[in-house]
């Protein structure tokens, strides 16, 4: 692992005050190699130049922890349950696992091809209390399934915010959140969304706007409480809340 300069890497850490572990550092180099290999033979993401692996994908995941509330609810090494829905190639779950291995983690994705990648990262990192499901989020968030489990869920996926509060508010505990990354253009979203929000049992909390250290990427998190049970008919049946969101 010699060969990767990691002193941008570093400094980015620092701005968030998050101190990894050699040995965590040199999981996420094997996650990137491992994420650039299999990505000739699959389309895991657009991104795969290093740098921009280690800006755009690792430290913008990380940036969850300027959420204060919930780095103070999960107590950051402590053991707390998070699902991430969408999460493709594994961001920003599995980026989450690695800095903060005590945290019980499960990464959703419709696709299979993206839980065989993940799956092979978990085991090569020989990552414990990390867990894949593949399936739609429609039918995961039913009684029977993963319903009100968690005390977070997060997610960069891209749908509107309405859409994502309807897949994914439905996995959190009353009292845990809902984190949506967005891009700094977040803000006629998170207004459309209002309806959606409070039907599901949420409510929002902060909007988080921020660049990502040493650029000029604008990101914002939309932090959303779960204050109340979510009625059951939601999540509406696959391909309802994509189609005819709740306005």
């Amino acid at each position: 692992m010699d060969q990767y300069d990691m002193i941008q890497f570093q400094k980015d850490l620092i701005s968030l005050r998050i101190d990894l572990s050699q040995n965590q550092l040199e999981q996420l180099l094997i996650y990137y190699e491992m994420l650039r290999d299999w990505n000739e033979k699959m389309n895991l993401t657009a991104i795969t130049d290093y740098e921009e692996v280690l800006k755009k994908h690792f430290i913008d995941s990380l940036s969850l922890v300027k959420v204060k509330k919930i780095a103070k609810l999960g107590k950051i090494t402590e053991n707390y349950s998070l699902i991430d829905v969408g999460t493709g190639a594994g961001f920003p779950g599995l980026v989450l696992k690695i800095a903060f291995p005590k945290w019980k983690v499960t990464l959703v994705d419709s696709l299979q091809k993206r839980i065989r990648f993940l799956d092979a990262v978990i085991e090569r990192l020989q990552l414990q209390n990390v867990n894949t499901v593949h399936g739609r989020a429609e039918d995961l968030a039913r009684p029977d399934q993963l319903r009100e489990k968690y005390d977070l869920c997060v997610s960069r996926a891209v749908a509107n915010l309405s859409t994502l509060t309807e897949y994914c508010i439905p996995f959190v505990k009353q009292g845990g959140y809902f984190v949506s990354y967005k891009s700094e253009k977040a803000e006629e979203e998170i207004e459309n969304a209002g309806t959606a929000i409070r039907i599901l049992g949420g409510k929002l909390e902060d909007k988080l706007k921020f660049q990502l250290p040493d650029s000029d990427l604008e990101r914002c998190l939309v932090v959303i409480r779960k204050e109340k049970t979510t009625p059951l008919k939601y999540p509406r049946k696959a391909g309802l809340p994509s189609r005819e969101p709740i306005v």
